[in-house]
């Protein structure tokens, strides 16, 4: 299942880690650990943070997802299901039940 994550981190986190000499070469072991699809790194409710694409095959595998950011940056997460435009079609016959029985 593919998700978004969406993630913030305090300043004072932010600038330990930059000020580290190892701060890309980290970044993208985590990405690479991720098996990320994408990532995006922008301003997220005001702080530092961006989005990850990731493709999960289980739920057992968040904790992977999170905690590196939880104990390196400090960050807030929030982890996103989402689909691709195929699952929404696939979906079809499944939202047709559901606005016929509760639409």
């Amino acid at each position: 299942m593919r998700y978004i994550v969406k993630f913030n981190f305090p300043a004072e986190a932010g600038n330990s880690a930059l000020r580290d000499s190892q701060f890309n070469s980290k970044m993208q072991q985590l990405l690479s650990d991720l098996k990320a699809e994408a990532a995006y790194f922008t301003v997220v409710n005001g702080r530092r943070g961006g989005y990850i694409v990731l493709n999960l095959d289980d739920a057992s595998k968040i904790p992977a997802v999170a905690e590196p950011l939880f104990l390196w940056l400090k960050a807030e997460i929030e982890i996103i299901p989402v689909m691709l435009p195929e699952d929404l079609m696939k979906a079809g016959p499944s939202i047709e039940s559901v606005m016929k029985k509760w639409g």
